[in-house]
C-alpha cells in the first residue's frame, strides 16, 4: 500500500507541484485528509486521503501517462 510522506513534494497529474503539510482527521467522521500547499501559488488545500492516493481515471484522462493522481517527486 502507498504511503503519504509528510514534508515531501508530489506532482499532481495535471502538472502542479505540491508539498504535503500534514495528515488531519475530520472531526465529524474521523476520515483522514491530506493538507497540502501548491508550490507555485502558496495556496493551502485539503483532499480526502483516499482520493489523494487514487489512480488517475484513464477513461476521463486518456492522454495522461502518470498512474496516480499525486506521485512522489523527491525524498
Amino acid at each position: 500500500m502507498r504511503e503519504i510522506k509528510v514534508g515531501q513534494v508530489y506532482k499532481h497529474f495535471k502538472g502542479n507541484l505540491i508539498e504535503v503539510l500534514l495528515i488531519a482527521k475530520d472531526s465529524e467522521d474521523l476520515s483522514e485528509k491530506v493538507v497540502y500547499k501548491h508550490l507555485d501559488s502558496g495556496e493551502i488545500w485539503v483532499r480526502d486521503k483516499e482520493m489523494f492516493l487514487s489512480k488517475v481515471d484513464s477513461v476521463k484522462y486518456p492522454d495522461v501517462t502518470q498512474v496516480y493522481r499525486f506521485e512522489l517527486q523527491s525524498e
